[in-house]
């Protein structure tokens, strides 16, 4: 108690800053200490970036449920998102995690009106070009594309008037360009070209990916060309013979690559405004409880270890203690709670969130994990453990009937038991996939499944995204491996028994 009078002494005489507010939007919804106006446009230039990308991409269809959007967190510096990333990576500038029903990106404050030049705006773009293009084309693409598109769609400018302009020059990677070890068009390629060379710390990679693409979308020369190449991958050729069929002689490409560099004045891509029509945006200011437990929520969301989530959740129990009858807060807790490893305490909080308001939708979640992992080691009826632990997922599918935690879990209740899940919860995991493509465990999750059941081709669709992560991992070497063997099995049930997963590798966040 004594903690929570010195906190609440503390939050009363702390110098004056701007007040946190929520901006909520059809694909995003953004938290800042910001000004109303200058978050309202950072809302609208985040709205008519997905709108672009879904004109150039062809993407129609509803908006994604609530709890699927991308939530952004926008903190203090630098410095800040680095320390809520961990690690030792002096470079991070603003980083994004892909999560069914849940998916974030935490970044430094943007400067709205300067968002070309604006390092967290660029790196926000890059990621969200990543998550928009996986969820619009689940097919093989090569990491150069992937990269080379993200790069050419996050240097994008925003004008006052609703336009916009796309393809404009990345200059955060000029530097890169022109004065780190040289990356070839054959390097891109032929991925086995680049893995042959000699290890670097940093290499021009990422500013001849960008290269590569704005020259093969702009260039009349090579029109047709790049649709030719994406249209030989999906048929399943390799990336060398498609590259070569469709682009012709390396050499001479590298060649018309370095020239279309140095020109003067480089293409590109206006949109007016009249064709980025946006929904509207709501902004409201956060209570009191839900701002003093916004520094919890932030790491929370991030994910914690267990030390630190000892630290955190002391840290949430005073906030709650401060404001109890604020449900966010207490769905906040919950959250800590389970992190924390105290199920019986993220059950009560969770409760105590939904008792004051039913539409939180975050309570039942944490309430299914918790139950979740109390049924996994349950001694007495697994079955009544299971049917009690789906019911705060049944409840939230029934108030959010996309949102795609339910249908996982409504999966994994039949799945953790050892049985065979029943066609229902099947078709339900591989609705959840359609909802949140962009979530990898969940897709190995799917793609496991699908081996167990001997659908092979269905297997390898759900897994090549994996497989070909631009940015590499543990999860991408167990899909490539998985749809290796896939090919050289005779069944689905012998590549299954060949290549088994950790399922602790392939667990959702959170669970």
């Amino acid at each position: 108690m004594i903690v929570a009078v010195l906190l609440a002494i503390f939050l009363q005489s702390a110098p004056a800053r701007a007040d946190w507010l929520q901006a909520s939007s059809d694909h995003f919804v953004i938290y800042a200490q910001d000004s109303e106006r200058d978050l309202r446009r950072f809302s609208e230039q985040l709205e008519r970036y997905h709108t672009a990308l879904a004109l150039l991409f062809n993407v129609t269809g509803p908006a994604p449920s609530p709890s699927n959007r991308v939530s952004v967190y926008v903190v203090a510096s630098m410095q800040a998102v680095r320390k809520i990333h961990g690690g030792d990576n002096k470079y991070i500038g603003g980083f994004y995690l892909p999560r069914a029903g849940g998916s974030l990106a935490i970044i430094p404050r943007v400067d709205a009106a300067k968002s070309a030049e604006d390092v967290s705006m660029v790196t926000l773009l890059h990621e969200y070009a990543h998550h928009f293009m996986i969820s619009a084309n689940s097919m093989q693409r090569p990491r150069w594309f992937s990269e080379g598109a993200a790069e050419f769609f996050s240097s994008s400018s925003f004008a006052a008037d609703g336009s916009m302009i796309l393809g404009r020059p990345a200059l955060h990677r000029a530097m890169e360009l022109f004065y780190s070890p040289d990356v070839k068009v054959a390097d891109l390629l032929d991925p086995t070209n680049y893995d042959k060379r000699a290890r670097r710390n940093y290499d021009a990679f990422y500013g001849k990916s960008w290269l590569l693409y704005h020259y093969l979308t702009f260039d009349a020369a090579r029109k047709g060309q790049f649709a030719r190449y994406l249209s030989l991958l999906d048929k399943g050729m390799a990336q060398r013979d498609a590259a070569a069929e469709a682009f012709g002689d390396f050499d001479v490409l590298e060649k018309d690559v370095e020239h279309y560099l140095m020109r003067r004045k480089i293409n590109v891509l206006p949109i007016g405004s009249e064709r980025l029509k946006i929904g509207d945006i709501v902004i409201r200011p956060l209570s009191a409880g839900e701002a003093a437990m916004m520094p919890v929520v932030i790491r929370s969301k991030r994910g914690v270890d267990a030390e630190a989530a000892t630290s955190l959740v002391a840290e949430a129990r005073n906030v709650a203690a401060l404001y109890p009858r604020d449900a966010a807060v207490f769905s906040a807790l919950a959250e800590a709670e389970y992190d924390a490893g105290n199920d019986s305490e993220a059950i009560a909080a969770a409760d105590a969130a939904l008792a004051l308001d039913p539409g939180q939708t975050n309570a039942y979640v944490q309430k299914g994990y918790a139950l979740f992992r109390r049924a996994a080691d349950t001694e007495g009826d697994r079955v009544a453990a299971y049917n009690k632990a789906r019911a705060p997922f049944v409840a939230l599918n029934k108030r959010e009937n996309d949102h795609p935690l339910p249908l996982v879990y409504y999966y994994r209740s039949f799945a953790e038991q050892g049985g065979e899940p029943p066609k229902l919860a099947i078709d339900g995991l591989v609705r959840a996939v359609e909802l949140a493509p962009f979530d990898f465990g969940l897709r190995m999750n799917l793609g496991e499944a699908l081996v167990r059941l001997d659908r092979k081709e269905e297997a390898r669709t759900i897994l090549r995204p994996v497989a070909f992560d631009p940015h590499g991992g543990g999860l991408a070497e167990r899909a490539a491996d998985m749809i290796a063997r896939l090919d050289k099995a005779p069944s689905g049930q012998d590549a299954e028994a060949e290549a088994r997963l950790d399922k602790a590798g392939t667990e959702l966040a959170g669970s």
